[in-house]
């Protein structure tokens, strides 16, 4: 799977590396294409998940705010729900991000 925005590649991995989540795909950390994603000052806290960190993600084009998010240290619940521990992935807007 791939993550891109106008032809720049933010994020590449296996289908079965990649957490499906509420209908959003996650990709592991060691898929990012560094100097993509830049940390943003949104905050959010999922009910369920735990707290949020938003990123911008960055094409030589544009800047696309909050276009993607993480976990850094999501609740255990949440892990033992999903079945799988998502912590660190990343996960992209679809409405921003093409993710296929």
């Amino acid at each position: 799977m791939k993550a891109t925005v106008d032809g720049t590649l933010l994020a590449e991995a296996a289908a079965d590396a990649v957490v499906v989540i509420e209908g959003s795909r996650y990709f592991p950390p060691d898929s990012l294409v560094i100097g993509t994603l830049q940390p943003s000052a949104t905050p959010y806290v999922c009910p369920w998940k735990g707290a949020a960190e938003y990123f911008d993600v960055t094409t030589p084009k544009h800047t696309l705010r909050d276009a993607a998010w993480t976990y850094p240290s999501p609740k255990h619940s949440a892990i033992e729900q999903v079945g799988h521990d998502f912590t660190g992935y990343v996960a992209f807007d679809p409405r921003q991000v093409e993710v296929a």
